[in-house]
């Protein structure tokens, strides 16, 4: 157990992206193995979405989804483990906006406000992203970002960004299983 973990669990939001290697396979490991993360609980997650590519365009589009965990790590060790998370799923880093297996962003940490060079809570870029608002709106309607507003308000702000529900239909076809 790690020395730091705490006694008391916190809400945790973390954002899933892929769009290589079967991104919906991506998606879906991605959850399972945030679901057998230790010290904490996986408590909901949102529907999968498809969507565009932000920044690099020539790329193909993405997979997306939303997760709320419970969790007793900080948020430093819960940010390590999403970083593991990637690199087992293959993920390799080069430059930013580049095509990924797994993309795992800590979003919101209770209702901790943080800006490390390592982490910056919640995560800067979440109130301009319809792929991250749509999901999270699903599994917590009221949610809140610190200094920004309701994500209900925030979304209405993206309406110019494609973003597609996929059919439960084409998420069950898809094996768990490794490649």
């Amino acid at each position: 157990m790690p020395t730091s973990a705490k006694h008391i669990a916190s809400p945790a939001f973390i954002a899933l992206g892929s769009n290589l290697e079967n991104p919906l396979f991506q998606i879906k490991r991605g959850i399972q193995l945030l679901s057998e993360l230790d010290h904490s609980r996986l408590i909901k997650q949102s529907s999968l979405y498809r969507s565009a590519p932000v920044g690099k365009l020539d790329q193909p589009d993405f997979i997306n989804a939303v997760v709320q965990i419970e969790t007793k790590l900080s948020p430093s060790e819960l940010l390590k483990a999403l970083l593991e998370i990637e690199q087992q799923c293959g993920r390799i880093r080069t430059t930013p906006n580049a095509p990924r297996t797994l993309d795992l962003d800590l979003l919101l940490y209770d209702d901790l406000q943080c800006n490390k060079e390592e982490l910056i809570l919640p995560h800067p870029r979440m109130h301009e992203r319809a792929f991250v608002l749509q999901p999270l709106m699903e599994i917590k309607q009221d949610c809140v970002i610190p200094d920004r507003g309701s994500v209900a308000e925030l979304l209405s702000a993206c309406a110019d960004q494609s973003l597609e529900r996929i059919s439960k239909h084409d998420i069950e076809k898809i094996p768990l299983h490794c490649h």
